[in-house]
């Protein structure tokens, strides 16, 4: 039995993306053996068969390749879970500005959210962080693995950069339209 193989079978019953810090330690092997074994591997598979290795969610997993998503799919039938726009917005909030508390996705969305979190917890996308050292010490929210896992991401690091808009003029800004007359 050599490594590759055992971590091939490791892989295979893990249900979520597995480091080589776990790996090694299930097969008592060094970290750096485990790595080169996860190398072995991955050549090994992407050589022949339906399945690859991937790295996701700051782990690996076994996945079919993609020419046999449309087999697999007749074969399961996915029922798929869309998200709403307001889950959406909430999740790309959360994403992008954790941790932070359900005010600041009140006060960022103008709209009250509490629907919204409960239902992203329930999914798993979203995880109680802890909590700010605030008066009511109020619970902080973030992404969980679930979201990376969902998204295919190996880590925040790999979010799309956000385009900068513009600020709004505010309003006391403006001249007013009495003010605009005067000058006439």
């Amino acid at each position: 039995m050599n490594a590759a193989d055992s971590v091939e079978a490791l892989l295979f019953v893990a249900d979520s993306p597995t480091t080589a810090e776990n790996l090694a330690q299930a097969l008592g092997l060094t970290v750096g053996q485990v790595e080169q074994a996860l190398e072995v591997l991955g050549e090994r598979l992407s050589q022949q068969g339906p399945l690859h290795l991937v790295k996701l969610a700051g782990g690996f997993q076994l996945a079919t390749k993609p020419e046999y998503g449309q087999a697999i799919a007749n074969f399961l039938k996915p029922q798929r879970q869309r998200l709403s726009r307001s889950l959406m917005e909430v999740l790309a909030i959360v994403a992008y500005r954790q941790p932070l508390t359900m005010a600041e996705i009140d006060e960022i969305r103008g709209v009250q959210s509490d629907y919204s979190v409960k239902a992203l917890l329930e999914r798993r996308l979203v995880q109680e962080v802890g909590r700010r050292h605030a008066p009511g010490r109020p619970l902080l929210y973030g992404t969980s693995q679930q979201f990376l896992h969902q998204f295919k991401l190996n880590d925040l690091s790999q979010l799309p950069a956000l385009e900068a808009a513009e600020p709004p003029v505010p309003l006391l800004s403006l001249p007013m339209e009495s003010e605009l007359e005067q000058e006439a």
